[in-house]
């Protein structure tokens, strides 16, 4: 079963993982407190370029990425325009009650969730599991027994998707993929759980072991197969966000897309 997209390696790939969460984390903080529409507006306009020209996938598949996320901005943003509050109303029928402030608030909210999701959608298809994990054991000091544990997990989804898949043709070759009724819809949770659990403990038990055996449950020393470090691209991607940041403050002083600069 295929589980990854043809991509091409960009300059974003190469950098270091952590150091790209390092930046990454504070960005969302700073979104949170920042409540100029027009900033986000410029941000996001800004980290979607850095987003669609060097994240490596193609237009289509960088579409279907986002598809999701659009509409989660349609809806965030639509859901305040439409039941906010406000002074100035723009249009009233019933229930719904559209004003001023409520369409920038919502306006504003929608942006804040596009470029939570521009950042997420970066760092996931531009980090490598493996890199990051080794990278946090090298640069943040994580032990070894924990990052491995994480790794282990991640390899063990595709693995349990596709006992499910085995379980649910199981079930259909002896008809019993379908339930009706509260009893039969419990009933077909514990065909499938019931497997799938015990799997995935005695799983569990033999990595637990096998990572015993391999000595993760001391502090000793360990050497690397991955030399994970700091380098000139770390640099370029925080010299990209500070010009992003800073051109995104700079244009929506000057040329605003909208009058408001506080939506509080």
């Amino acid at each position: 079963m295929r589980w990854s997209m043809e991509h091409k390696e960009t300059w974003l790939h190469q950098t270091n993982p952590t150091a790209k969460l390092l930046l990454f984390l504070p960005m969302f903080v700073v979104i949170v407190f920042v409540h100029n529409p027009n900033v986000l507006m410029n941000w996001a306009v800004g980290f979607t370029v850095l987003f669609i020209l060097f994240s490596g996938y193609r237009m289509k598949h960088i579409f279907l990425f986002l598809l999701p996320f659009l509409f989660i901005f349609v809806s965030t943003s639509s859901s305040m325009i439409l039941f906010g509050k406000g002074e100035t109303t723009w249009f009233r029928w019933g229930l719904i009650h559209i004003t001023e402030e409520s369409f920038y608030r919502g306006v504003h909210l929608g942006f804040r969730a596009l470029l939570f999701a521009i950042f997420g959608l970066m760092f996931a298809l531009t980090t490598k599991p493996v890199l990051l994990f080794y990278s946090l054991m090298q640069q943040v000091k994580l032990q070894p027994k924990y990052a491995y544990s994480f790794l282990a997990a991640i390899r063990l989804l595709p693995i349990m998707i596709e006992e499910f898949q085995t379980v649910h043709q199981a079930l259909k070759v002896r008809r019993a993929a379908k339930a009706s009724g509260f009893r039969g819809k419990l009933e077909l949770v514990k065909r499938y759980a019931i497997p799938l659990l015990s799997q995935s403990i005695r799983r569990a038990q033999r990595i637990a072991v096998a990572m015993e055996t391999k000595g993760f449950t001391n502090d000793r020393k360990r050497t690397f197969y991955y030399e994970v470090k700091l380098g000139k691209y770390d640099v370029y991607l925080f010299v990209v966000i500070c010009m992003i940041v800073a051109v995104g403050y700079y244009m929506a002083d000057v040329f605003p897309y909208v009058a408001v600069k506080d939506v509080r």
